[in-house]
């Protein structure tokens, strides 16, 4: 029978299952959607032209399965990552991207939540949905009490705070679903908008991927361009200031899944190391982490990147290497890297002959 007791039980099994938090939202138009439009009229979604090509699909979960009557939305705390290293050649990748695979993870997670809904609704479908299905998850999130969407287009849990991942389970019976959360807990603070080193924030709720770290680090496939370059700082692979800064995520817990563990190797990475590998156990390395997304030749080149905003110049024999490298896109942020860095050496050089013949006259 499905009552207040299913739902408690359906609670209860997401926990059992890893799960932080469940709730559930009936299948309608999410009321972000016109946002969505707006936001793609004004071409904030920068290259990402997968967004604009499924637009319609998102104005309802019915184009991700027939018939959807509820949507169980489940979150998963992956933890806080650590302060940026004051060694100039590591590099930074975002929290989300240390542990294992969140798509595996939250995947196998909620195909196991869908089986254990059809042992006791025989007649109900479903599917599991991780961050790849035309679904405006963090809407959803919101209509199932999860929390609110935050001036940094974060959904944010008061008491998890929104270091965590959302996967959704869609099912083509009615669930007896949990009340929206109302109400926004960001009051007048702005300190998500003010720490965007790219001032990627129009405002409150308006991010524009045309300046946003994640986005170029990412989700751009091609050559970086020079003001992007060196605006990057350390940043490898996504961006977490906006969250580090928020006042909701001072408390925020740990992770519980040893799944979101952060790899050794994704923590403050060796960027000259990374430079210097061999291109074929770098990839391979790539496999069954977030970060294969971008690939080697994404990483490489947001690597030379950061070394060359941060005037790495002993990794200009590694960056010469990499002139005759077979990736397009590595070799033309060789080359950048190289005239950079390569100016920054003649300087220093310059510099110390300076200081020593003034030594010698005194």
């Amino acid at each position: 029978m499905i009552d207040a007791d299913f739902r408690r039980e359906l609670e209860l099994e997401a926990t059992r299952l890893g799960f932080d938090r469940v709730g559930i939202a009936p299948a309608v138009e999410p009321d972000d959607h016109v946002h969505l439009l707006a936001w793609l009229d004004r071409g904030d979604h920068a290259g990402m032209a997968y967004m604009k090509d499924r637009a319609e699909a998102r104005a309802h979960p019915r184009s991700i399965l027939d018939g959807v009557r509820s949507v169980v939305m489940a979150s998963l705390v992956y933890g806080r990552g650590q302060a940026a290293s004051s060694d100039p050649r590591r590099g930074r990748i975002a929290r989300y991207a240390q542990g294992a695979d969140y798509h595996v993870v939250l995947r196998s997670k909620l195909e196991s939540l869908l089986a254990w809904v059809r042992e006791r609704i025989p007649e109900a479908g479903g599917r599991a949905v991780v961050d790849t299905a035309p679904l405006l998850e963090r809407d959803f999130a919101r209509r199932a009490g999860l929390g609110w969407i935050g001036k940094n287009t974060m959904l944010i849990d008061r008491r998890l705070g929104s270091y965590t991942f959302l996967g959704a389970l869609l099912v083509d019976v009615d669930l007896p679903a949990d009340s929206p959360h109302a109400s926004a807990h960001c009051g007048t603070c702005t300190r998500c908008l003010d720490a965007c080193p790219t001032d990627a924030f129009r405002g409150p709720y308006q991010l524009d991927a045309r300046r946003c770290i994640s986005y170029w680090t990412i989700e751009h496939k091609g050559d970086l361009p020079d003001a992007v370059a060196d605006r990057l700082d350390d940043w490898v692979f996504g961006c977490d200031v906006c969250q580090d800064v928020c006042p909701w995520n001072r408390k925020a817990p740990p992770a519980r899944d040893p799944s979101m563990t952060p790899d050794p190797e994704r923590v403050a990475p060796d960027l000259i190391a990374w430079i210097e590998s061999d291109p074929k156990t770098f990839a391979r390395g790539l496999v069954g982490t977030a970060l294969e997304r971008t690939k080697r030749r994404g990483l490489i080149r947001n690597a030379l990147a950061g070394l060359t905003a941060r005037h790495v110049v002993e990794a200009l024999p590694a960056v010469e290497r990499l002139l005759d490298d077979p990736e397009p896109v590595v070799r033309a942020a060789a080359a950048r890297a190289f005239e950079r860095l390569g100016r920054v050496a003649s300087t220093s050089n310059a510099d110390d002959l300076d200081a020593r013949d003034a030594s010698r006259s005194s």
